[in-house]
């Protein structure tokens, strides 16, 4: 196997590139390269300055980004690059990116390890395994699994995210921000949280293990079928006004 170029190597290299010779193809060469070096954005855009090494984030505001499906991630950047998912940072670190190089960075990604604790010394809350059908509000655990693992492709992990970073997002969600969700799914689901409950999933989910239990494909699927028994109040809503 060819040997990667060193981080430093990489960083310099990338540093000191111009916009006039930001074609060339070492900084491209492999997903991890791309993750190191920014590829043709250069340095100011390399992944692990935010992500960290390890992928998993800054555990503050930063999201990990090690384990999750690459589908996922490769759907995120392509949608951070075309602004059907707005943020300023991302967008200048996804548009220097072509497909291939978003294909390569993601699977790179998902293929780390994620670290994982022991697990919640608490249940779920209550609204992320049954929902609250009286708001319209279907369980989460529908989607993204009993412990927050996700349930298949299209369904991301969501366990082991800073609870800031998933406060942040289930607040774009619910107010429009953020709407690349496939069908306004996500629009939906959350616009009839309150306050309280995203802070309670938000606190939650940073405390689950990221990677799955032996028994999540059960757990999971019992939960979906629950999901799917109760009435259809409870599994749409109307999206927010835009």
């Amino acid at each position: 196997m060819r040997a990667l170029p060193s981080l430093g190597l990489i960083l310099l290299a990338a540093a000191c590139s111009g916009a006039d010779d930001r074609s060339t193809a070492a900084f491209t060469a492999d997903g991890q390269v791309i993750a190191m070096s920014g590829g043709k954005g250069g340095a100011s855009n390399a992944c692990f300055s935010c992500h960290g090494l390890d992928g998993m984030g800054d555990g503050v505001s930063v999201p990990r980004l090690a384990g999750l499906d690459a589908g996922y991630l490769q759907k995120q950047l392509e949608d951070y690059a075309n602004r059907l998912r707005d943020d300023p940072a991302m967008y200048e670190a996804a548009r220097w990116l072509d497909h291939d190089d978003r294909r390569a960075v993601a699977a790179w990604y998902a293929a780390l390890p994620a670290s994982s604790g022991p697990g919640p010394s608490t249940p779920p809350p209550a609204v992320w395994l049954r929902g609250r059908p009286d708001a319209g509000v279907a369980a989460c655990a529908a989607c993204h699994g009993a412990q927050g693992q996700g349930v298949g492709p299209g369904n991301p992990a969501v366990a082991g995210q800073p609870a800031a970073y998933t406060l942040d997002q289930l607040r774009r969600w619910k107010t429009g921000k953020r709407r690349n969700d496939p069908r306004s799914v996500m629009s939906d689901a959350v616009a009839g949280l309150t306050e309280t409950e995203m802070h309670a999933i938000a606190a939650w989910l940073e405390t689950a293990p990221t990677a799955p239990p032996p028994a999540i494909d059960a757990a999971s699927a019992s939960a979906s079928a629950a999901a799917a028994a109760q009435p259809e109040a409870s599994r749409g809503v109307r999206r927010p006004g835009r």
